[in-house]
């Protein structure tokens, strides 16, 4: 079973940059495919990016091309999510999540293991 634990979050001026970081533990980090979701105050849980295994194929929702970037280090056994130029409608919890396969990626339900979320504030 993997634990993750997600930081980084705050509170940061529109058009400011902020890094997330999720720490794995538990079972080989490598096995996992990462996502990042996030969720905004009366709204569903939406996906932001995901990651594969290898690093070397990553997803991103529409809002946030451009913009965020997402990344993993083996060694450290953390997934990180790079986020500038950021937004008011950015706002929201940020949560980590990693199953076993890619397929699907984009749906929260095929995650099987979920951090507790780091909230995020982009003042207008």
């Amino acid at each position: 079973q993997a634990q993750l634990v997600e930081s980084g979050g705050g509170l940061v001026q529109a058009g400011g940059s902020l890094r997330l970081s999720c720490a794995a533990s538990g079972r080989t980090f490598n096995n996992y495919v990462m996502g990042w979701f996030r969720q905004a105050p009366g709204k569903e849980r939406e996906f932001v990016s995901a990651i594969n295994r290898s690093g070397g194929y990553t997803n991103y929702a529409d809002s946030v091309k451009g913009r965020f970037a997402i990344s993993r280090d083996s060694a450290k056994n953390t997934v990180y999510l790079q986020m500038n130029s950021l937004k008011p409608e950015d706002t929201a919890v940020y949560y980590c999540a990693a199953r076993t396969n890619y397929i699907g990626v984009t749906d929260p339900g095929n995650y099987d293991y979920w951090g507790q979320g780091t909230q995020v504030t982009v003042s207008s």
